[in-house]
């Protein structure tokens, strides 16, 4: 697709939005049950899709991709009338005789620039709610999920007005033209780096965004926790997508007390869930390509591997890895992982792992494994990240009534659920005032009315 086919979609959805179609709810709930109807019936192609780009099993296909994007769907169609009608607001005295309110608004045109590593979940679910809250989208998902993105191409393509929705692909040079162009709102999924251009560009136009990037996201394991329990949650919210999730479980700090205990207990769960031959077990999924593969492959060299450390460049594979790293400044510790590799330090009490933690950018997730309340708040209050989990990892992305998003290097703006249909809707006020009667005191002259005004707003 070239520069001028992109300014006839964006043409296009500027007309239609300005037709105000958008506007009506019973479009809104339309396109939406549409929709999710084309997601169920596209659910064969998805999965194998899905497969294909990233070895994912149907099961987590599901679980982690078209399912929440279905699931979003039914929170929207549910709840949107309501979201939709006019907020009243409290009118104060001095304001008498008037009624207050306020409008969810729609921005207008929206563009979603999404990742690969969910390549359908994480287009889709910004893309509901900025279609719920009136706007026109304009999606451009990542090239390096070329088998998802010719299925959600033509899911799209066949069934929407492209003035309405419509998905384009390229790579980096059209995310760039795509950038130089004024939209209304500006959704973003990717790297720190990436993010910082796409906020520039957007500052050219004002253009609000949100960005959802990533970072290192910790684990902490008190000695009081569950090696058993501990070891499986971990495992698998990092072994998720083969790791390649922007909320797993980054790198671990295990107190000294635990940590023998929890290594076992990870061996223990990797031969239940896998078996002796992972590399061959269906459940697996493999890396986006080989570059990442080799990349992450050149990471081990030399390091203290003390569970897996197999890699096949050529199949995109790396076994589940645990490296204990003993130097902050090794490359584990420095880049976010993004892959099945997860690196290990073993602290003697606490205070050494928050200031490990606050030593590095804020992250999206945070993890906590302890039973004890106090030690809990006391992690929570001593740190900052987006978003958190105690005694689980990566699950609190699932649960569509709280809001996700980062802080920092992280992120900005929280979308699923509700705060989806917020974040493409700005609050539009009204002060409608009586006109049966008009209050003189706001007028000149004001002579000897000071003592009012005093009483009427304080």
């Amino acid at each position: 697709m070239n520069d001028s086919d992109i300014q006839v979609i964006i043409q296009r959805q500027e007309n239609f939005f300005r037709s105000g179609i958008t506007l009506d709810t019973n479009f809104r709930l339309d396109a939406l049950r549409k929709l999710k109807h084309l997601l169920w019936d596209y659910d064969e192609q998805i999965t194998e899709a899905l497969k294909q780009d990233l070895g994912k099993h149907p099961f987590e296909t599901y679980a982690s991709e078209h399912g929440l994007a279905i699931q979003e769907i039914g929170i929207m169609i549910r709840n949107l009338n309501k979201w939709s009608r006019p907020q009243r607001a409290y009118t104060p005295m001095a304001h008498w005789f008037a009624r207050s309110y306020y409008i969810n608004q729609p921005y207008g045109r929206v563009l979603i620039i999404s990742p690969w590593n969910y390549p359908l979940q994480l287009l889709f679910m910004p893309l509901i709610g900025a279609v719920a809250a009136g706007n026109c989208v304009l999606a451009k998902p990542s090239r390096h999920a070329a088998h998802t993105t010719r299925v959600m191409q033509k899911l799209i393509s066949e069934n929407f007005d492209p003035g309405h929705i419509s998905l384009i692909e390229g790579g980096s040079q059209v995310n760039q033209y795509l950038l130089d162009q004024q939209f209304d709102y500006i959704f973003f999924t990717g790297s720190t780096q990436v993010g910082k251009k796409v906020m520039e560009a957007a500052s050219r136009h004002l253009t609000p965004v949100s960005l959802e990037l990533g970072g290192k996201s910790p684990v902490i394991v008190e000695p009081d926790s569950s090696p058993e329990l501990a070891a499986k949650r971990i495992l698998w919210g990092k072994l998720l997508n083969s790791g390649q999730s922007c909320v797993a479980p980054d790198y671990l700090l295990v107190h000294r007390d635990i940590k023998d205990k929890l290594i076992e207990e990870m061996n223990k769960y990797l031969q239940s869930a896998y078996g002796s031959d992972i590399k061959s077990n269906p459940d697996y999924g493999r890396m986006i390509n080989q570059a990442n593969t080799e990349h992450l492959a050149e990471t081990l060299k030399g390091k203290k591997i003390i569970i897996g450390g197999e890699t096949d460049v050529a199949e995109k594979y790396i076994a589940p890895t645990v490296v204990e790293v003993n130097d902050l400044n090794d490359i584990l510790m420095q880049e976010e992982v993004f892959g099945p590799i997860l690196p290990l330090v073993e602290y003697n009490d606490l205070g050494e792992a928050l200031e490990i933690i606050r030593s590095k950018p804020r992250p999206l997730s945070l993890y906590i494994f302890t039973r004890n309340k106090k030690t809990q708040q006391k992690i929570i209050l001593s740190t900052q990240s987006g978003t958190g989990g105690i005694n689980d990892t990566v699950i609190h992305f699932v649960n569509p009534n709280l809001p996700f998003g980062g802080v920092g290097k992280s992120g900005m703006g929280r979308y699923h659920g509700k705060y989806s249909f917020e974040t493409f809707s700005y609050k539009r006020s009204f002060l409608n005032k009586a006109t049966w009667i008009d209050i003189p005191v706001r007028y000149p002259p004001y002579g000897k009315k000071m003592w009012l005004i005093r009483k009427l707003i304080r």
